[in-house]
């Protein structure tokens, strides 16, 4: 039994009252219409004008690009356009080379080639293709140009976008998206030139006589054209092109890149022209965030390598300007290797680490398909030859035993020039053919030739029943009937038993 008298005093309970808060209608209605956003806003960046090296090579390079893209489909050629993919005759015409379908593995090998050379480019000096010569760069320069000269420079386009609509305002807007639409449809004009006759093309347009695929792509690739250098910019090389995803597995810490010198930069702030920066405590770095603005995928250079970088040396060259006036050192923001930064390298101890082992395998393999490519384009015969049984008659037997199977043989002239060939077997004992002798094709004619290959019974008996090889010879002749070129494709002769 437990003792009441050393049993510890009961706590006491107290009750504390709740009292339901009510709650306010238009609070609770304001809440309940919160839109929270998952994504971040795009802020539009709006580059400024830069001049320099660097811009100056970009430039160039933009003349350069542009001229052979819109002038090269008014090259002419043999009384032809210079180049010319007609897919309506599967004809590729390319100055002096005709080539076919069956030419396909040219093209392949081309792919290869820039792909390889992307890859050398890249490891070498980073990013070199997006920033000077890859069509989304050029297009969004030419793009910027004409937005600067009809809205004005930075601060302008800035200034106007805040303001209100005006008449001024509204013209130039106009004004500017009429001269974007106008470079995009002819730039869908000139890609469609490609393929059908860049003239024919023009006068089908004037008489409304295009065909609805030609109408289909100019509008797509100019539409294509005014969007992307238009409006989205640097979206594309943020995310929709993949380069930017992988060209970190071609960059090792010798690959040159734009680089911001930390070392000497930091700590950055702002000051009066011709102060003593190392009196002050402070970098070469003044914060002006000029490298900032220019920038077409608006990044800042100074947190080091990012991704979006296109490498197009913007901000090298507005930050050397910048330093010229501070009466300081160009190469605040350079072309560096991460070695070369962390190391306190020269150019010259920059450069000798340039041939190292991934850059000797790139190269090497360039050399060999480039050496390749051209020795087997020089090699190419001036014409083809393509030989399909006739599946309607495998094999037969005609008057006087003869045992006679069908061919059909394609031949393709790849020059511009009328030919004369012949056609013959060997490895066929005593065998005659007829109906594909002498035959002569016009200049990148393509032709499909019967022909009949007869052996005589004897002859079968001793070959005996099944399948025999033999080859099929096309002899281009001179004018003095004498073979020039031949070209061989193999068969079978079928011996029915």
């Amino acid at each position: 039994m437990t003792d009441s008298s050393t049993s510890p005093p009961a706590t006491p309970r107290v009750v504390i009252p709740i009292v339901a808060e009510q709650p306010d209608p238009a609070a609770k209605q304001a809440r309940r219409e919160e839109l929270v956003s998952l994504y971040k806003k795009t802020e539009k960046i709006y580059a400024r004008e830069v001049e320099g090296w660097f811009r100056n090579w970009r430039l160039v390079l933009i003349w350069v690009t542009q001229l052979v893209f819109y002038g090269t489909p008014w090259l002419s050629w043999n009384e032809r356009q210079a180049v010319l993919f007609d897919l309506g005759t599967r004809r590729f015409y390319m100055f002096n080379l005709v080539l076919y379908p069956q030419d396909f593995i040219y093209l392949t090998a081309l792919l290869v080639i820039s792909a390889y050379g992307l890859f050398l480019f890249t490891t070498v000096a980073g990013r070199l293709w997006c920033g000077y010569a890859c069509p989304q760069t050029v297009y969004t320069e030419m793009f910027m140009w004409i937005e600067n000269k009809i809205e004005g420079n930075r601060a302008k386009r800035i200034k106007m976008d805040k303001a209100p609509w005006t008449f001024d305002k509204a013209w130039r807007k106009v004004a500017k998206h009429g001269a974007w639409i106008s470079v995009a449809l002819w730039t869908g004009y000139t890609f469609v030139g490609y393929f059908t006759p860049i003239r024919t093309l023009g006068a089908e347009f004037v008489s409304f006589g295009m065909g609805p695929w030609e109408i289909f792509w100019v509008l797509f690739y100019g539409f294509a054209t005014y969007g992307n250098a238009g409006f989205m910019r640097e979206q594309v090389c943020k995310y929709m092109c993949p380069y930017a995803r992988f060209q970190s597995a071609m960059f090792d810490r010798d690959t040159l890149i734009i680089s911001y010198d930390a070392k000497r930069g930091e700590p950055r702030g702002s000051r009066a022209r011709k102060t003593d920066a190392q009196a002050m405590g402070q970098g070469d770095c003044i914060d002006c965030t000029l490298c900032v603005q220019v920038c077409p995928t608006g990044i800042d250079i100074r947190q080091g390598l990012q991704y979006e970088c296109i490498g197009c040396a913007a901000c090298i060259d507005v930050c050397d300007t910048v330093m010229d006036k501070m009466g300081t050192p160009r190469g605040l923001i350079r072309y560096a290797t991460e070695n070369a930064m962390d190391n306190g390298w020269g150019r010259k101890q920059m450069w000798s680490r340039v041939a190292r082992p991934r850059v000797l395998i790139y190269s090497s393999i360039l050399v060999i398909v480039v050496v390749a490519f051209l020795a087997s384009l020089y090699a190419r015969p001036p014409f083809r030859v393509d030989v399909v049984r006739d599946r309607g008659s495998l094999a037969r037997i005609v008057d006087d035993g003869f045992v006679e199977n069908v061919y059909r043989i394609q031949l393709m002239n790849a020059s511009e020039s009328v030919q004369k060939y012949r056609v013959g077997v060997e490895q066929l004992s005593q065998s005659t053919t007829n109906g594909g002798q002498d035959l002569v094709l016009g200049p990148a004619e393509a032709r499909w030739v019967p022909i009949a290959v007869r052996v005589p019974p004897e002859v079968a008996a001793r070959m005996g029943s099944g399948v025999h090889p033999f080859t099929v010879v096309v002899e281009q002749l001179r004018r003095g009937e004498q073979p020039q070129v031949d070209v061989r494709e193999k068969s079978t002769f079928m011996v029915p038993r």
